[in-house]
């Protein structure tokens, strides 16, 4: 059965939690009202038996501009790995508040899974703005003193100028951006049309909740009709039930998933613009070289220089897609297998509600 293969997958997780070393969870969200603003902020849990921590356990509190902060600085330091995404900041006032329970929820659940994220990767998971952001008590003095603390990969390519242009992506550089387009456009199409159907069955719940009364209603005016109209009526009661279960998890479960790796996309793509960025300054240095008039030039040290950071970049890029598609299929298996489950589930309910009234319906043999 579905659940039984879900129960499976958590399996396989269980079993990767005995080699890791470190655990991080984002729980307990607090609205805090001020004079300037309203904001939410977030438990963040860490338990660790590294080196690199003083403490084998710590808890502090964040908002989401603390994870903003994070994120920024991960991709300073860390430009050419893949920087894991963070849930939109910005809402559409009037359309959802940000303040409720679901989306503080749903917001939680993505942060959380952020963290995990960077948790899971063998690079970032070192990173020192990331250990400062799950340690520190005033994250915000860490934040004014500017923490110089950026590689010098990360200076080398956070100064790189524009004016270099990449002649030809190598070709599996060019197939990695080709899967990328495609995936995002398929994505997206699935994220609208979600979104579509979600509201359709909004409305039609509306529909189902006025429809179900009438046939109560109508009972009490067909004293013979009576018990076969109620339970109508009562069918008609579980089966609204059932598909608002279904598209709070629709909306909960599968949609935030989406749009996770819409935004992963993305940040793959700023990835390999990076990457084109260094090796067309190098193939530019490289031809500069060339044209040199000498019979044996010898290659500046910059230049290789350059050729090193191109190929840390084409090392980690192709590190970082592996790692991602692995995750990808494992997280599209559960997503896909939970969305068959509850789908399941749903049209169990809703026949098994319509075969309730059968008995009620059947022609009852006349007492004498």
């Amino acid at each position: 059965s579905s659940s039984s293969l879900l129960n499976r997958l958590q399996l396989d997780d269980d079993l990767d939690v005995e080699t890791r070393d470190l655990f991080v969870t984002v729980d307990d969200p607090k609205k805090h009202v001020c004079t300037m603003e309203t904001y939410i902020t977030y438990r963040v849990t860490t338990k660790t038996t590294r080196a690199e921590f003083d403490l084998p356990e710590y808890s502090v509190r964040r908002r989401y501009q603390d994870f903003d902060w994070l994120r920024n600085k991960l991709e300073e330091s860390q430009p050419t790995h893949l920087i894991p995404p963070l849930p939109e900041k910005f809402v559409v006032k009037g359309v959802v508040d940000r303040f409720s329970e679901e989306f503080v929820e749903t917001r939680r659940k993505a942060l959380d899974k952020f963290l995990k994220r960077i948790t899971d990767h063998p690079v970032l998971s070192f990173n020192e703005h990331f250990n400062v952001f799950l340690t520190a008590k005033d994250l915000n003095a860490y934040k004014k003193q500017g923490m110089a603390l950026l590689s010098k990969m990360g200076e080398s390519v956070k100064y790189v100028t524009g004016g270099y242009k990449l002649r030809t992506r190598p070709l599996e550089f060019a197939a990695i951006g080709d899967y990328l387009d495609t995936f995002s456009l398929k994505l997206g199409t699935i994220d609208r049309i979600a979104q579509r159907i979600i509201k359709e069955q909004l409305e039609y719940l509306v529909e189902l909740r006025e429809y179900g009364p009438v046939y109560s209603t109508w009972g009490g005016l067909e004293v013979e009709l009576s018990e076969p109209l109620e339970g109508v009526s009562a069918c008609i009661g579980n089966c609204c039930t059932a598909l608002e279960e279904l598209s709070e998890d629709m909306t909960e479960d599968f949609l935030p998933v989406l749009r996770e790796y819409i935004l992963y996309a993305e940040s793959m793509k700023n990835v390999l613009k990076k990457r084109d960025q260094v090796q067309a300054e190098y193939e530019a240095k490289l031809e500069a070289v060339a044209l040199r008039k000498e019979d044996r030039p010898k290659v500046p040290t910059d230049v290789e220089k350059c050729q090193d950071r191109v190929e840390c970049f084409n090392a980690d890029l192709k590190a970082d897609m592996e790692r991602w598609q692995n995750n990808k299929r494992q997280d599209f298996r559960q997503l896909l297998m939970g969305m068959a489950d509850k789908n399941i589930q749903y049209y169990e309910k809703c026949l098994t509600a319509w075969e309730s009234i059968i008995p009620l319906l059947q022609d009852k043999p006349e007492t004498k």
